[in-house]
């Protein structure tokens, strides 16, 4: 009768009061019906939630503020008040609560709350939800054991705006997740500093653990991470990966790297050191490298690459010295555009390589045959041309049978002539005669008797 009575009233005060007896006297469902009229309004909940909290009916009191969660004139200190209620007695309900309604809570007074609660994981949610990704990282590396999670942690380090949480998430995972660090370094890499981050991991003497990361890292060419990544290869002695990272990567210190290799046990990588050298131009290097290690096809490639004659001829003597005729041969070959032919005929003929270097005299003379052919092809096309130019314009003498005629140097109308069958072609009449002194050779272009001055 006393809540007909408050309906009949619907007063705020009569509902206080007759929810107040009937909480006394444990009429809870009497209780609920007279609460809904009440935590609808903002000012009334607080006094209500503590009635209930005084007298231990936690229950009865989030089974009324569920209930009145549907209620059309449901407000935020509702849903607030609720999740506060959970965080202080039904911690395993919070999440959930939050996935629903964390949108109508009062984020900052539930944090609150769930830090008092010691509720990690529903505190990180909260600083998600609240843009406060710096505080939800510092959460996450504070309480690791409740609150860390791979995949949330790396969507939520990827926003933070201070940069130093970066390092220090490093520095975490190095210590609870160490096999995860490439992943992280991965998502973090277009902000993070690659050279800080390799002094980070060589000081804890952790390289190894990072090798994907300095893979992905060296498309940036940065000095510190090819650096890293080539002292990692050798101490792994993979010599095919150190290669590829040197020719691909260029930023490092090459000399200093192939004066450590040039010492190295294994010939590959000492082969290496003689790569590097070339890079460098430091052909003698290489060549000494090679030379030493008998890598006569390296050093041949190292003479050629150089484009320098005397380094070319240089290796020749070389091989005639240390008695090796079939390397003679190969650098001939190999060295073709660079040697002088006089210099190879030499040695060729003095110590008894002549066979040797047959193949060579055999590609130089054709090479010189060709180019004489080339030569008289176009001389033989520059006569044409004289020969119509000539013939067509008036009043100018035909040219005479049998002999090639000229244009010498521009300026000079000076003759080429060339004869037929191998003998000096008739000089024209009053034409000056090599040897002559001063005087002009007979008409008839015979030579002057002996004697004649």
């Amino acid at each position: 009768s006393a809540v007909d009575c408050g309906r009949k009233a619907n007063s705020t005060v009569v509902w206080k009061d007759v929810n107040s007896a009937c909480i006394a006297e444990k009429e809870f469902r009497l209780a609920q019906i007279c609460g809904l009229h009440l935590i609808v309004h903002a000012e009334e909940l607080e006094p209500l939630i503590r009635l209930y909290e005084s007298g231990g009916h936690i229950d009865e009191l989030c089974a009324l503020i569920e209930n009145g969660l549907s209620l059309e004139r449901a407000h935020m200190g509702m849903f607030t008040e609720l999740a506060i209620l959970y965080c202080k007695y039904r911690p395993e309900q919070i999440m959930d609560h939050l996935k629903l309604y964390w949108s109508r809570v009062n984020i900052p007074k539930v944090i609150r709350a769930c830090e008092n609660a010691h509720l990690w994981p529903e505190l990180v949610f909260l600083y998600v939800h609240y843009d406060e990704f710096d505080n939800a990282a510092q959460t996450i590396i504070s309480h690791s054991a409740d609150a860390w999670e791979h995949a949330s942690f790396k969507d939520i380090i990827v926003k933070v705006s201070n940069v130093e949480l970066y390092y220090k998430a490093l520095r975490f995972y190095l210590k609870e997740q160490p096999l995860l660090l490439n992943d992280l370094l991965n998502a973090m890499m277009p902000r993070i500093d690659h050279t800080r981050v390799v002094s980070m991991f060589l000081k804890s003497d952790n390289i190894p653990l990072v090798s994907k990361y300095l893979v992905a890292a060296q498309a940036s060419n940065n000095k510190a991470v090819n650096e890293a990544y080539n002292d990692l290869l050798i101490e792994e002695e993979d010599y095919v990966g150190l290669r590829n990272s040197i020719d691909n990567h260029d930023n490092f210190d090459a000399i200093g790297l192939a004066q450590r290799l040039e010492k190295h046990e294994l010939l590959e990588f000492r082969r290496i050191a003689a790569h590097l050298y070339n890079q460098a131009k430091r052909w003698r290097q290489s060549l000494a490298l090679s030379k030493k290690d008998k890598l006569y096809k390296d050093a041949m490639t190292t003479a050629r690459v150089s484009e320098s004659t005397e380094i070319a001829e240089d290796l020749l003597r070389y091989f005639v010295e240390s008695g090796n005729p079939s390397c003679f041969s190969a650098c001939l070959f190999t060295c073709y555009d660079l040697v002088r032919s006089d210099v190879v005929m030499e040695l060729a003929w003095r110590h008894g390589l002549t066979n040797e270097a047959m193949p060579y005299f055999i590609n130089l003379v054709r090479e010189y045959q060709t180019k004489v052919d080339t030569l008289t092809t176009e001389l033989s096309d520059l006569k044409s041309k004289v020969e119509r130019s000539a013939g067509g314009a008036p009043g100018m003498p035909a040219p005479n049978v049998g002999q090639n005629q000229l244009l010498g140097p521009a300026g000079f109308g000076g003759r080429l002539m060339i004869a037929h069958s191998g003998s000096p072609a008739p000089a024209a009449p009053g034409a000056f005669m090599p040897g002559q002194q001063g005087g002009m050779a007979p008409p008839n272009g015979n030579p002057p008797p002996f004697g004649f001055q």
